[in-house]
């Protein structure tokens, strides 16, 4: 029985990332809503997440701590200042917001959470109240020159709190305080690896898929690439893949992704319906309509190519562990940005059983996994790309020319930054084809012409993301073979954007 954390989340926006730390220390762990869990005889431990209420509010969450028994539990920020509210001691408002990085003043390394820990180590604080007197059960652990309780223990049981962010990295010594909590006080065996997973996963799909059929969607990515090989692992050829060229991949992208899944053994099936998309999306400039276009046209071949394999039974999707926790949050479903990229309606159209053998992973651990799998490094170090591939990044109607045009654009950039040794510090790169023409000159003559934007982020998950600084000289570089080799472009601009408050694609 695989040992387990159980997180409960408050509503922080770092929650996932208390799961991504304990998952980094070998240790399954999972996320649930504080007011939608259940304690397993697996679970090992208890983790409060942070959150953005206060607990001085009405109706703000709360928690049955009697539903916890005696596991050890880590209160973290909102989750630290409830143990303390519920127990009878005194949280208040603070004078000023503590938010950003403090120091530790005091700390008592006589209690298991701070082993390594050392005095003065910097932490992450994010709160708006404060613990200002302590139940008397509890014993104060650390401070700082201004919170009087920057962490504390009760009496006689294996529950503690502490008001600054562990799980980030500003918090230097963050990783120590929760290896003392999972592995050494929760006991917790750090045996979550690759290996173990693929071994499991497989063994648990041969049990649940027998000898049935199943149909699954590849996009040359990582996730569906992945999950194809961990089915194909379990049941061999009764896996039919289908890879639909819906008209806005990248430069060749259909040809060499399909030449890719034959070296690796998979059933693939190739679907030029190129012209099926460009007749739906003529004349859609919404960026809404057009994913839902993009969408439904995928959804209808995709169905159509599967009626033509007899007694499919399950679908077989990428889901990872981000998708599963966003699709049961705190709050219920958050307001939508945009569409989400991955197509969602199959299921019900199909009529299929769905089968998602990655949605308890992270997509650093999707990567592993796939390293385990032995799936070659071209596919797992590829960039993210969007479901709708260029229908988002060219920012108006969608035509053959315009695609043209932006794959040979985007064929450049990435090129160059794999050429120059830059491709594996970008998370995520491409261009865009802005609605703006600019005049130019060529030669002696006059041009007006498109512009287009290159686009290159760093990040974890896509959650939050930072733009790269490329090197102008590369940049240069990039700009001067764009406009002159690509037919259709006279200026390149640069996107120097993060996200918040800019998303990574413009639309």
């Amino acid at each position: 029985m695989q040992d387990k954390i159980l997180i409960l989340d408050f509503g922080s926006q770092y929650t996932q990332l208390i799961g991504r730390r304990v998952r980094e220390l070998n240790v399954y762990c999972e996320i649930h809503p504080f007011n939608h869990f259940e304690i397993t005889p697996e679970t090992k431990g208890i983790i409060l997440s942070g959150g953005p209420c206060s607990v001085l509010d009405d109706g703000s969450p709360d928690v049955d701590f009697r539903k916890f028994g005696d596991l050890p539990t880590l209160g973290i920020c909102y989750g630290a200042q409830l143990l303390v509210k519920n127990n009878g001691g005194t949280v208040a408002k603070s004078d000023h917001r503590e938010y950003g990085r403090a120091n530790l003043s005091e700390v008592d390394t006589h209690y298991e959470l701070l082993k390594e820990v050392e005095v003065e180590t910097q932490v992450w604080m994010s709160h708006a109240d404060t613990i200002t007197e302590l139940p008397e059960n509890f014993e104060l652990i650390t401070k700082t020159e201004t919170i009087p309780v920057g962490g504390f223990k009760i009496t006689g049981k294996e529950t503690y709190g502490i008001q600054f962010h562990p799980e980030v990295t500003h918090t230097t010594q963050g990783k120590n305080v929760l290896r003392n909590f999972v592995v050494h006080i929760c006991g917790a065996k750090q045996d979550w690896t690759p290996d173990i997973f693929v071994e499991d996963t497989v063994k648990k799909l041969k049990d649940q898929l027998g000898n049935d059929k199943v149909v699954l969607g590849l996009s040359g990515g990582v996730d569906s690439s992945v999950a194809a090989m961990l089915i194909h692992q379990a049941i061999g050829k009764n896996l039919y893949c289908i890879f639909v060229d819906n008209g806005l991949l990248r430069k060749n992208e259909f040809e060499d992704v399909l030449k890719s899944y034959e070296g690796l053994g998979l059933n693939v099936k190739g679907v030029d319906a190129k012209d099926r998309f460009y007749k739906e999306l003529k004349g859609e400039t919404d960026p809404e309509g057009k994913r839902k276009i993009i969408g439904r046209v995928f959804i209808e071949v995709f169905d159509e190519e599967a009626h033509k394999i007899e007694n499919v039974k399950w679908l077989g999707q990428g889901t990872i562990y981000p998708d599963v926790i966003e699709s049961v949050s705190v709050n219920g479903p958050s307001v939508t940005i945009k569409s989400h990229h991955n197509v969602g309606g199959l299921p019900e159209k199909m009529k299929l059983k769905v089968v998602e053998p990655l949605n308890t992973l992270f997509k650093d651990e999707v990567r592993r996994v796939g390293k385990t799998l032995n799936i070659p490094d071209f596919i797992l170090g590829r960039h993210p790309f969007p479901g709708p591939g260029f229908g988002i990044r060219i920012l108006s109607d969608i035509t053959p020319e315009k695609v043209r045009i932006l794959q040979e654009v985007d064929h450049i950039f990435i090129n160059g930054l794999k050429t120059e040794g830059l491709y594996d510090e970008v998370w995520q790169a491409g261009a865009m084809l802005l609605p703006v023409q600019s005049v130019g000159v060529m030669g002696d003559e006059r041009t007006y012409e498109n512009v287009v934007a290159l686009r290159a982020v760093a990040s974890l998950d896509g959650m939050t993301a930072d733009w790269v600084h490329l090197p102008y000289e590369f940049l240069g570089r990039m700009s001067n073979k764009i406009i002159n080799q690509v037919k259709g472009v006279n200026r390149v601009v640069y996107d120097i954007s993060s996200k918040p408050p800019a998303t990574i694609e413009w639309e």
